[in-house]
């Protein structure tokens, strides 16, 4: 099917979806495509590398997320993620911080399509990796119909085929990220007539959506769809993604299965000198809405983030939230 690698996406998500988020989604679905933590071109090219671009082998279909707005750096930094083995190169043409635009991209940059352009070129110009862009229906007091064709048209011409829309706008001075996120009003309608032009682009649609039912609603009309926070603060849908969205015959794993796979990970991150909570951080949600979910969060909230935790911890909280099973004992004693 075209379109197939980007039909459900997990989105990029500052302080979330870090390599330990990643592969624990990874444990709930194999075919959604993951995408990192925004890095900064500058981060990349100075920067500590592994640090920054390291993921495991279960994390592909993989992303990287750049920032910048300098043509010849997201070329360099381009270059090195698809050294590392990354899957695709995205640029962020959404982010609407302070910070960001202070950096001079970001959403800011949807004002500036033929330097958008330029940098999808050079990225391209630099490796062989597909270069896509996420951005925003339009920014400030654009016209959503007329930029937008405007923006796309332009980068397209680039040689950029893919574009993830975050179905809303960005307004860069007087409201935060966080109302960025939910104060401007959604228009699905303005993607679905973006692919409707752009029969020959993949359009994957972003931004208010909470459930797989909507996502399936959505693929009536694009080409994609990209969870965010939903995917994040109740992982236990990611679950149905391979069965429902790519139509795998194979049942979905249970929470308490997709935990016993994380095990071998956390085992092997505590033996390189991390902590347990890196990872667990990232599980909290899993058990949302379920009986002794509560229970099983603060379980890890608790003994997780103690300096000496081990995996045993993880193993109680699996035990208590899956059988009922307290194990307090144990879990004090890990």
């Amino acid at each position: 099917m075209q379109f197939q690698a980007h039909r459900f996406c997990v989105a990029p998500m500052m302080d979330w979806t870090d390599r330990h988020a990643r592969v624990f989604h990874r444990q709930l679905t194999r075919r959604a495509l993951l995408y990192t933590e925004m890095v900064t071109a500058e981060a990349i090219i100075h920067g500590k590398r592994e640090r920054l671009l390291g993921f495991s082998e279960c994390e592909h279909p993989l992303a990287l997320q750049l920032g910048g707005s300098d043509p010849a750096k997201l070329a360099e930094a381009a270059a090195i993620g698809a050294d590392f083995g990354y899957d695709e190169i995205n640029l962020n043409v959404g982010c609407p911080s302070d910070r960001v635009q202070e950096g001079r991209f970001g959403a800011c940059l949807m004002a500036e399509p033929d330097l958008v352009a330029r940098c999808v070129s050079a990225m391209r110009a630099s490796q062989t990796l597909p270069v896509t862009v996420k951005c925003r229906i339009g920014i400030d007091n654009q016209d959503e119909d007329e930029s937008l064709s405007h923006f796309v048209d332009t980068v397209a011409a680039a040689g950029c085929t893919t574009f993830v829309v975050h179905a809303r706008k960005a307004w860069l001075k007087g409201l935060s990220p966080k109302e960025n996120r939910e104060v401007p009003p959604l228009n699905f309608e303005r993607v679905y007539r973006l692919k409707e032009a752009h029969p020959e682009l993949t359009i994957v649609i972003n931004g208010g959506i909470n459930s797989i039912d909507e996502a399936v609603a959505h693929l009536q009309h694009v080409d994609g769809v990209m969870l965010g926070r939903a995917a994040y603060q109740n992982p236990a849908i990611l679950a149905d993604v391979d069965r429902v969205i790519f139509g795998e015959a194979s049942a979905a794993p249970t929470r308490g299965e997709a935990l016993a796979a994380l095990i071998p990970y956390v085992e092997e991150h505590i033996g390189r000198g991390g902590r347990l909570s890196n990872v667990t951080r990232h599980v909290l949600g899993l058990y949302h809405g379920r009986p002794r979910g509560r229970a099983f969060r603060r379980l890890l909230s608790e003994r997780a983030t103690e300096s000496e935790a081990t995996v045993d911890v993880l193993r109680a909280a699996i035990e208590l939230a899956e059988f009922g099973r307290t194990a307090e004992g144990d879990a004090r004693a890990a």
